[in-house]
């Protein structure tokens, strides 16, 4: 499901793009595409893509382990949810450092 909402979001991205040229320049919509679709390639959607895969599985894993391991009450819930998002957060930027270093050493970018 997290690949799809990317691809949502770099849709709505592109036609915010599409409204930000308009407010400097008037240019037709099927113009501004046609220049995106023209300097994109399928080395620069798809390391994006496949990184959400590895942020998804990165979030569900820490948060069952948090959640299970968390202590009694609500409190300890608390707790184990907070640890949760920032250990996440922290992993994510990790695992987006590797998989930038790893296209970069494959030359996809």
């Amino acid at each position: 499901m997290l690949p799809v909402l990317t691809i949502l979001g770099d849709a709505i991205s592109l036609f915010g793009a599409y409204i930000g040229v308009n407010l400097s320049s008037v240019t037709s919509l099927h113009f501004f595409f046609t220049q995106v679709f023209k300097s994109l390639s399928f080395s620069d959607i798809l390391p994006a893509i496949t990184k959400t895969f590895f942020f998804g599985l990165a979030v569900g894993i820490i948060g069952c382990y948090k959640g299970f391991n968390s202590s009694k009450g609500t409190q300890g819930v608390g707790v184990s949810a907070n640890s949760a998002v920032v250990l996440s957060s922290v992993l994510i930027f990790i695992i987006d450092l590797l998989a930038v270093q790893f296209t970069n050493l494959l030359g996809l970018n």
